[in-house]
Order: structure tokens, then C-alpha cells, then sequence
């Protein structure tokens, strides 16, 4: 079960984090995967390291995905997939007062332009397989206040309603699209966000943010992947429209 036998798998901000642990359990169940990321050398390596260490084929490709041009060139040296996971983002701390127009800019470019731009040069591929599927990267702060967050919440809030417009659009052609909204995953990312946001009290504040879930722990990149490798197989092939929380408790038992 939960193998994805050779499937063509495009997974982008998947140079470190929860796109690269998806990368790493994709390639794990023998899809090939297609490694997209715009840090050149880092998305190299990371591929040749998921090679090395499952066997199976695995590409990269460096662009930026809120670049029209540069999505639309990637693609096509791509071509044919049967999976699309959009795992690049940004974040942002501030509230209303505190969030110029320019962060609000910056989020929006990645966050929603780059998923838009990545789901609508793969769909006429994904609509070509059987059971192509899309999985975007949500949030817990699409659908719950989280403070200072007001950039970043907006942004995910979006990708909800776009993985639930595509599903609703595309069920009858066979096409499968959900989201995962994690609660806080602990990757390098979030180290070095506290390590900017918080100096001098990044202990604290990793506490802060583990005490946030009622298990009371960070989520780790490696059960965002698992979760990503059952929605995107086939035994999830009646799963569709859904955003998935992966909060540790965080919604239902506060």
C-alpha cells in the first residue's frame, strides 16, 4: 500500500523542510520525482542525495515559482506528471498596523501566485493521467487566528479556497486536489524565522510555539511527508476537497 509505482511527482520549495521530506518519502515509494526549487545548488544536491539513497530516478529544476515565464519554461522541460505538490512559501510576522503593502506583496507573489501558476502549468498534463492530484501547502492560519500573522494567515486562507475551487472544477475529469494545514512543523526554516523574529530569545520562543499544540510538540517534516504520500496515492483515491489539519490537537482539543 502507498506506493506510488512510477508515478511523475513535481514537488516545489523542495530544497529543505516539508518539501523535501515529501521528496524523500515520494522517492521512497518508487514515484519519480521532480525536485523544483530556486535555490539552484541546493535543490541539486538535494536531488542527487534522494538518488543516491532510494534508487529511484529523481530530476531538479531551479526557478522562481511566482515567475509566469520561468513556471511556464520549467513545465515544459518537465512534462508529463501525474502529481503536483506546492510546498514553496513565505512568512511574515505583523499584524494589520504593522504589515506594509510590501510584505502583503511579497507573501501574495509566492504564497498564492506561485501556487496558482504551478497548478495551472501542470493541469493540461494532469488532466491527461488517470488519477492526477494536487496537493497544496495550507495552514492552521488559514482558518484560525493566529497572532501577528496577519500576511501569512491571508495567504493560506487562499490556498484553501483555491484547492477547494480546483476539486469542485476539475472532480468530474477525474482530477483529485487537497490541502495539508499543518500546525507548527519544526524545520530549519522555523529555526532560522525565530533566530530573525525573536534574537536573543529563540529558546523561549521554540517552547512558545511546541506548548501552541496540546501534544505538545513541534510536527516534524517526516509526518507532513507521510500525510502528503497517502493523499497523493492511490488508496486515497475517494478523498477529494479536503483540507487536512495536521495540528496536534490544535483545533479540537484546546
Amino acid at each position: 500500500m502507498f506506493q506510488l509505482n512510477h508515478r511523475r511527482a513535481v514537488i516545489s520549495g523542495a530544497a529543505s523542510g516539508i518539501g523535501l521530506a515529501i521528496a524523500r518519502r515520494f522517492s521512497e515509494a518508487e514515484a519519480e520525482v521532480l525536485l523544483c526549487d530556486r535555490e539552484h545548488d541546493a535543490v541539486q544536491a538535494r536531488a542527487a542525495e534522494i538518488a543516491a539513497g532510494t534508487g529511484s530516478p529523481v530530476k531538479s529544476f531551479a526557478f522562481d515559482v511566482s515567475d509566469e515565464a520561468a513556471v511556464g519554461q520549467a513545465f515544459a522541460q518537465i512534462g508529463p506528471i501525474d502529481i503536483l505538490v506546492n510546498c514553496a512559501g513565505v512568512a511574515h510576522v505583523g499584524t494589520l498596523a504593522t504589515t506594509c503593502p510590501a510584505d502583503v506583496d511579497r507573501l501574495f507573489q509566492v504564497n498564492v501566485r506561485g501556487t496558482y501558476l504551478c497548478m495551472r502549468a501542470s493541469l493540461p498534463s494532469l488532466l491527461r493521467q488517470p488519477g492526477g492530484c494536487i496537493l497544496n501547502m495550507a495552514s492552521i492560519a488559514a482558518t484560525a487566528g493566529i497572532p501577528d500573522r496577519f500576511a501569512y494567515s491571508m495567504t493560506k486562507g487562499a490556498v484553501v479556497a483555491m484547492t477547494l475551487s480546483v476539486a469542485r472544477d476539475y472532480v468530474a475529469h477525474g482530477l483529485r486536489c487537497n490541502c495539508i494545514s499543518p500546525a507548527r512543523i519544526h524545520t530549519p526554516f522555523v529555526d532560522g524565522f525565530v533566530a530573525k523574529n525573536y534574537p536573543g530569545h529563540e529558546q523561549e520562543k521554540l517552547k512558545e510555539l511546541a506548548a501552541a499544540q496540546p501534544v505538545g510538540r513541534m510536527g516534524t517534516p517526516e509526518e507532513v511527508a507521510t500525510l502528503a504520500l497517502y493523499l497523493c496515492s492511490p488508496e486515497a483515491g475517494f478523498l477529494t476537497g479536503v483540507d487536512y489539519a495536521l495540528d496536534g490537537g490544535f483545533f479540537n482539543l484546546r
